[in-house]
């Protein structure tokens, strides 16, 4: 297997952080949390935590650098290192997601909808309420009402005193309730990250491509070179594109008399409907300089395997087309994935299958250590990139994963069924991570669901009633909408930790942090819905795929439907394909295609990152092949650059929309 790397370790020692670093970054953190759901949701503003590499804390985290350097110089001592700093924002990035789409955006109209959206019409009343748990959802019509219109007053209201008038006892047991699935679920994926954490970032030395900027300017702050670092022409070069398209483009949002910059380019009327092209009528190239940058600093590998599978996967539909095999999209049958839309897509439901297994094969000699471990047969061995040694993450994965277990089969969902859907749901998880970890993949969504997998393998009637129920809910909870998961901000922490030194202060300081954000965005956002009320908010997203997940709950519970052939047909090419893949890619070093490319090809994200991994492996792959390492070294600054400026106009114009009725978009929303 070739393991090509990109990174440029940085040269700095660990040192060790103080808890004044952990403290910092954890406070910034809640305040992120606090003002995300106003920003994000009443304001419409640019998203503070989006992605998996948000704007606030990026922004933080450079406004304290300069601080901190500043600081120093004046006053001839350090405030903040660079490695505490490093510490700071890795705390904002890990749970900022957490006051959005990472799991507030949609959870409070997952908590009422059931009851709140049920009609004559729908039938909801008599075929998911008596299946519905009591303690899951708030039993007050009036507190649910009040949620959708708002306090009476509550628009006058300050912020406190609304806080006061929340009728909290009608959400006590639903939130106690939930907070046990979402915190023993973290926990899990904590114990995972340990366990899987020595093999990623010390057997494997994974590329980070997210994780390179914040790395570089750690290590100038550390050598005491910001100025340097800062001042480098290329890395101006890259900062000045970006800062000139999105003043240029701001001023057009808001004077329309000002000429701009196209960033988003129709490509589609230049494709036929019909024929070889047709996938490709609606094609869009986005333009995002920060992306761009992600992508250069990917490996070239991986880089090139993103757009050309969302080529591939173009043209393979539209081959279908052109040799008569139009299947209807009725073919695919009930499905909870977020993006698919076509029988052709199902191949993913094989390909994540096949590429997790890939994932425990590289990983088996050091899995079997686990093991070993774990029951006392070998010596703990540790690894900077671990909080806690992997005996306790084992015993600590298995008693968190059989409470998950216990949590659905209290509420009525059948013990062999909870240990598979719970099995789906990290399973999809672990894969998703390495996707956008490896990949740089700032903005991802998945195609399928963890339970189209379950659906299709097992069909639904292997489903109690209940265990559609729940599984359907949970799901959309935490397991489905992965734009902000927690998962691959941890195994970014891992890599910091192994450097920070200190991992106990480190874990305690990232619990804390977790379980108090999980807090703080309930209260956040429910105060905002009772002061404004969920019908005066933007929220249709949330509300329509909240809809569609009951409605398939609903049809599964009702008249269960068996996966049409076709379902079965394309996961099972899926499979193969993907088995060939992994093992070209491992037999082959010449191979020039990574397997994660093909997991993407018919997400959303990539309808949006095609044009930037395109961009950013020609630059790449133009710069090894005539200028090698040392024209590389240079020009990454320059792709920093590109990085570091999209992120700073993002910031400044999120300011600027705090005051106005709309704000400029600088990242993808």
């Amino acid at each position: 297997m070739t393991l090509e790397s990109n990174e440029i370790e940085p040269r700095s020692q660990s040192r060790s952080v103080r808890k004044r670093a952990v403290i910092l970054g954890s406070v910034l953190a809640l305040l992120i949390c606090a003002v995300t759901p106003y920003n994000n949701v009443y304001l419409q503003g640019t998203p503070l935590g989006g992605g998996h590499f948000p704007l606030a804390p990026f922004c933080a985290f450079l406004i304290l650098t300069l601080v901190a350097y500043a600081l120093a110089k004046l006053i001839g001592r350090e405030i903040l290192t660079g490695m505490e700093l490093l510490v700071s924002w890795i705390l904002m990035a890990l749970v900022s997601g957490i006051a959005y789409t990472g799991l507030v955006r949609t959870f409070f109209i997952n908590m009422t909808a059931p009851y709140h959206f049920a009609t004559a019409g729908n039938r909801w009343a008599e075929t998911l309420h008596p299946l519905l748990p009591k303690s899951w959802y708030p039993q007050n019509p009036d507190a649910v009402q009040l949620l959708y219109n708002g306090l009476d007053g509550g628009r006058d209201m300050g912020w406190m005193e609304l806080i006061k008038n929340i009728p909290w006892s009608a959400w006590t047991t639903p939130l106690i309730t939930w907070s046990v699935f979402i915190l023993l679920s973290y926990f899990v994926m904590l114990c995972m990250v340990n366990i899987f954490a020595r093999q990623w970032v010390d057997n494997e030395r994974m590329n980070l491509p997210l994780l390179q900027v914040p790395l570089a300017m750690e290590e100038a702050v550390q050598n005491k070179n910001l100025g340097g670092f800062f001042g480098n022409p290329y890395l101006l070069a890259g900062l000045c594109i970006p800062v000139f398209l999105h003043i240029l483009n701001g001023l057009h949002f808001y004077y329309p008399s000002v000429p701009d910059i196209p960033t988003l380019i129709l490509a589609g009327p230049y494709f036929p409907k019909y024929g070889l092209f047709s996938a490709f009528h609606k094609l869009k190239i986005h333009l995002f300089p920060a992306y761009i940058g992600f992508a250069f600093l990917a490996s070239r590998q991986i880089s090139f395997s993103f757009w050309f599978f969302f080529i591939l996967g173009g043209l393979f539909i539209g081959a279908l087309s052109l040799f008569g095999l139009n299947i209807p999209a009725a073919a695919l049958g009930v499905t909870f994935g977020p993006n698919i839309t076509r029988p052709e897509e199902t191949q993913m439901l094989g390909a994540y299958g096949i590429f997790f297994l890939f994932i425990l094969w590289l990983a088996r000699r050091h899995l079997a250590d686990v093991v070993r471990e774990a029951f006392g047969r070998k010596p703990v061995e540790w690894s900077g990139a671990q909080w806690f040694s992997t005996r306790h993450a084992f015993w600590g994965f298995v008693i968190g994963y059989a409470a998950l277990i216990l949590w659905n089969w209290y509420f009525g969902m059948p013990l062999i069924v909870s240990f598979l859907v719970i099995g789906a749901f990290f399973m999809i998880m672990l894969v998703a991570s390495r996707i956008i970890c490896q990949g740089g993949v700032a903005y991802f969504s998945l195609t399928m669901a963890p339970l189209d997998g379950m659906m299709s393998f097992f069909g639904p009637q292997f489903f109690s009633k209940m265990g559609v129920l729940i599984a359907g809910v949970s799901q959309k909870v935490l397991f489905l909408d992965l734009r902000e998961s927690l998962m691959p901000s941890l195994f970014h922490a891992s890599k910091i930790s192994k450097r920070a030194g200190r991992p106990n202060m480190f874990l305690l300081g990232m619990t804390v942090t977790i379980i108090l954000a999980v807090a703080v965005s309930f209260i956040s956002m429910l105060a905002l819905c009772y002061k404004f009320g969920i019908r005066e908010l933007q929220l249709d997203w949330a509300t329509r795929t909240t809809l569609a997940a009951l409605q398939n709950v609903q049809t599964l519970v009702e008249s269960p439907p068996d996966p049409g052939h076709w379902v079965h047909f394309f996961s099972i090419l899926g499979a193969v394909v993907m088995l060939i893949l992994v093992v070209c890619y491992h037999r082959f070093y010449w191979w020039p295609i990574h397997p994660i490319g093909y997991l993407t090809a018919y997400s959303s994200a990539m309808k949006v990152l095609w044009f930037s991994f395109f961009v950013g492996w020609l630059a790449n792959s133009l710069c090894m092949r005539y200028g090698g390492v040392k024209l590389f070294n240079r020009l990454r600054l320059f792709f920093m650059g590109l990085i570091i400026g999209d992120f700073v106009m993002g910031g400044i114009w999120a300011i600027v929309g705090l005051f106005g009725d709309s704000s400029y978009m600088v990242l993808y929303n």
